[in-house]
């Protein structure tokens, strides 16, 4: 078996897998149309997959995932570091031997009877600078077919890693889908991902979370780049010129639609675009002309099916109707398509989720809250011709936000990199739904990589105030922080968000080139209101109600300092100088 590829370390760890698992086959995926086209009918032949009406939703297919396997689970996913302390306090630790040797036996025998699938996948584009290899192996057709359209696979990826090039090593087994044996287990000292008992994307799609954020958060440290979970827009103006920005939101405050937003018409007559280069993650490393560039590494959409429509986000939506994986949405059986809630009328004849006979007064939800859809990039309508550039885009602003009911004003620019770095470590949002528990409760989430970072967060902190020290202060991107959720004393949003951020947008841009003043708060620079655009929302948003949404309430901060102090006590002596010293600059102008 050992001579499957051409890498004698890849060759050897095979062998190893291969004895621990025992599958009945090994496939090597080579990334043809005519190997997937063959796995999309063994999956459909075995109701793995289902495949949809192919004039209504060309090359598309329906999945469901076991009933008890439905989202990531971040209380089953470790970091085995040989250290606790290198893991944090934020991360779930178990060392690496005591991992392997629970995990081990999950795994031995666990491809009997079954087929070995060896998928050699880039992260970036292949060959490029930003690129990272990997191979995952799985007994998933489900898997497979995501990967081909999550990440870039197949003979090009081996072509790049020659006879001895690293790579990271990723075992999948959906084994029994015993949910009181599911772990997501990281090894960064190790570059390996164990993932067992699951069959749902964010578990088992590999290269996903678990290396372009975990793994790859630990590489760039190591290797002197960053990891990022954010989106990347390009704002091209009338002249043609544009602008990248990489922005950073905790989940359920509009990530994705900001990553695809269409301008309001007034910008769109006056010939504004936004192009859209990632929607999820971004690498990002300093370029040879000292700027700031990033790369999505990835190479489709993972998206959340419920609420996306032609309204919230038609881009997302458009992106879906063709070579796209539904899972856990509702099958409309009269015409074979999919549905989910906020996608207008529910069908007449359809099954849920699970398979089960549903219609509109069932009284349950028939997609899963947390379904998706697996969809190529190059689907997207205001896809960034920029995708595939192998430099990547420069980024001139950072943009942090949250979900903040009265605090944070609408924007806010830091006074310098390091304070920058302390509005991200601060970054939180209130919670928002019931059944979450409590309404309105804080929840940090710093630079929305909480549940993402591969090592301990007091590092990655420090990590962040290095790479800026390596920047000239004229070409390292500005850092903002948005809030699109202030409220007023009866609960209502005060701005109108979706489209109308590009008023945002455009203040900020504005302020990386130097072109408007701002005024200086105890939390940093606040937009003049007659700066932000208002022409054609002015019967939604007045320039009082402006004023409002930019103010800074001096003793509500006063109160959210005691909850960063907090917070960073956690952290204890690892947390780096300069957020300490950023924190008692913040209680000092709270004092003025």
């Amino acid at each position: 078996m050992s001579n499957l590829t051409k890498n004698t370390k890849l060759n050897a760890w095979l062998d190893e897998m291969i004895a621990l698992t025992n599958p009945a086959n090994v496939v090597l995926i080579d990334g043809t149309d005519e190997q997937a086209e063959a796995l999309r009918a063994e999956a459909c032949a075995s109701g793995e997959l289902f495949k949809l009406n192919q004039e209504k939703l060309p090359g598309c297919y329906l999945h469901r995932t076991a009933v008890n396997d439905v989202a990531r689970v971040e209380n089953r996913t470790f970091i085995c570091t040989t250290k606790k302390e290198d893991a944090g306090p934020t991360n779930n630790w178990m060392s690496p031997k005591e991992c392997y040797d629970k995990l081990t036996p999950l795994f031995r025998n666990s491809y009997a009877g079954k087929t070995m699938y060896v998928i050699p996948y880039s992260m970036g584009v292949v060959g490029s600078p930003f690129a990272k290899n990997g191979i995952e192996l799985t007994d998933s057709i489900y898997v497979v077919l995501n990967m081909l359209i999550m990440t870039r696979v197949g003979t090009a990826v081996l072509d790049a890693m020659g006879t001895d090039g690293d790579f990271i090593k990723g075992l999948h087994a959906r084994a029994t889908m015993d949910e009181n044996n599911r772990y997501i287990c990281h090894f960064p000292e190790d570059n390996t991902i164990w993932s067992v008992n699951s069959g749902y994307g964010g578990n088992v799609l590999l290269g996903k979370k678990c290396f372009a954020l975990r793994i790859a958060s630990y590489l760039g440290r190591n290797e002197g780049w960053m990891a990022e979970h954010m989106l990347i827009l390009g704002i091209e103006n009338p002249e043609g010129e544009v602008k990248y920005v990489a922005a950073a939101f905790p989940s359920a405050c509009g990530k994705t639609n900001l990553a695809m937003l269409i301008p309001p018409a007034l910008y769109a007559k006056k010939g504004y675009k936004v192009w859209c280069v990632g929607d999820d993650i971004a690498w990002i490393r300093k370029g040879p002309d000292g700027r700031l560039w990033a790369a999505n590494p990835e190479n489709g959409f993972f998206g959340v099916a419920p609420g996306t429509n032609a309204k919230s986000n038609p881009n997302a939506l458009a992106s879906t109707r063709a070579n796209t994986i539904f899972t856990n949405v509702v099958l409309n059986e009269d015409d074979n398509t999919v549905w989910w809630e906020g996608l207008g009328e529910a069908p007449e004849n359809a099954l849920d989720w699970k398979g089960q006979p549903w219609n509109k007064d069932s009284g349950v939800k028939g997609a899963h809250p947390n379904s998706r859809f697996t969809a190529p990039a190059v689907n997207c309508p205001c896809i960034s011709s920029e995708f595939e550039n192998p430099a990547g885009v420069p980024i001139s602003a950072i943009v942090f936000g949250g979900r903040r009911a009265k605090l944070a004003p609408l924007v806010y620019q830091s006074r310098s990199w390091n304070h920058g770095v302390f509005v991200g470590s601060i970054m939180a949002s209130e919670t928002t739904a019931a059944a979450a528990g409590a309404v309105g409760v804080v929840r940090r989430d710093p630079m929305a990589m909480l549940p993402f970072c591969g090592y301990n967060m007091a590092d990655y902190w420090q990590h962040w105030i290095d790479i800026g020290a390596g920047l000239d202060e004229d070409k390292a991107p500005k850092i903002f922080n948005v809030n699109w959720f202030r409220k007023d004393d009866d609960g209502n949003f005060l701005w109108p968000g979706f489209g109308d951020n590009m008023r945002v947008l455009e203040w900020i841009i504005k302020r990386c080139e130097g072109k408007v003043d701002a005024e200086e708060t105890a939390i940093g620079f606040v937009p003049k209101a007659e700066d932000i655009n208002l022409e054609g929302i002015e019967d939604e948003v007045s320039e009082d109600q402006l004023k409002e949404i930019l103010s800074v309430d001096n003793s509500l901060w006063e109160d959210e300092a005691k909850g960063i102090e907090e917070f960073y006590a956690k952290f204890g002596d690892r947390l780096p100088k300069a957020l300490s010293d950023e924190l008692n600059t913040l209680k000092a102008n709270l004092e003025k």
